[in-house]
């Protein structure tokens, strides 16, 4: 049988948060129509949003056209940056990661841009550890309907996801399969299935659902 854990990125592996607040400043200095910046206390209510929605959500006021036109550049911006920086890993990533990766084959599924998990796995050299990938970025579908395709394109016969955010929630009842809460990371959940305080626990944590 296939067993697979699969993971939401910000928030759950990673936290980019200290760069992208300031990446997004640089980016909205350049449009004088954009009269605020964004502070990194402010980016945790981003995460786990499509680009689309974070467009609506920082500009309200402005065209869709013009939404997409900036977050784009912030997009590019990120990609390029965090490709060649990377980003804070939470504690004992790769270890938790060798450990499940003994038993279970590991995917991505975020929200974000096409070229955002790649510049992740590429800077911490963190590829060989998952099996495949996918994000709304590239296929313009919802976390749910990238789930539930990545466990049809892979053949996955048991699995869970493991987020932090009621969104990723939302998309492991959306996709049929357990939700495991990080509660490390940036956001709540209504009813997980199970809570994992640090990444560490994953490994037990995960074993209620897939052995």
């Amino acid at each position: 049988m296939k067993k697979a854990v699969i993971f939401d990125l910000d928030g759950t592996l990673w936290d980019s948060s200290g760069c992208i607040y300031q990446i997004w400043n640089i980016v909205f200095g350049r449009h004088e129509e954009i009269t605020f910046r964004v502070v990194q206390k402010d980016i945790g209510q981003y995460m786990g949003k499509t680009t689309d929605e974070i467009g609506a959500m920082l500009f309200p006021g402005q065209s869709v056209e013009f939404q997409k036109q900036i977050l784009a550049e912030c997009c590019r911006e990120e990609d390029v940056f965090l490709r060649e920086h990377g980003a804070v890993l939470y504690d004992g990533l790769e270890e938790t990661l060798g450990a499940l990766k003994e038993k279970y084959d590991l995917f991505i599924v975020s929200n974000c841009q096409d070229g955002y998990i790649d510049a992740f796995l590429y800077a911490h050299n963190l590829g060989d550890y998952f099996t495949d990938i996918e994000m709304s970025g590239r296929t313009g579908k919802s976390k749910g309907e990238n789930i539930a395709l990545i466990i049809e394109r892979n053949n996955i016969e048991k699995s869970v996801y493991v987020g932090d955010t009621e969104g990723d929630e939302k998309a492991s009842r959306y996709a049929g399969i357990p939700f495991i809460y990080a509660e490390y990371g940036f956001g709540k959940a209504a009813a997980p299935d199970a809570v994992i305080q640090r990444l560490g626990d994953l490994p037990d944590t995960a074993a209620v659902f897939l052995d």
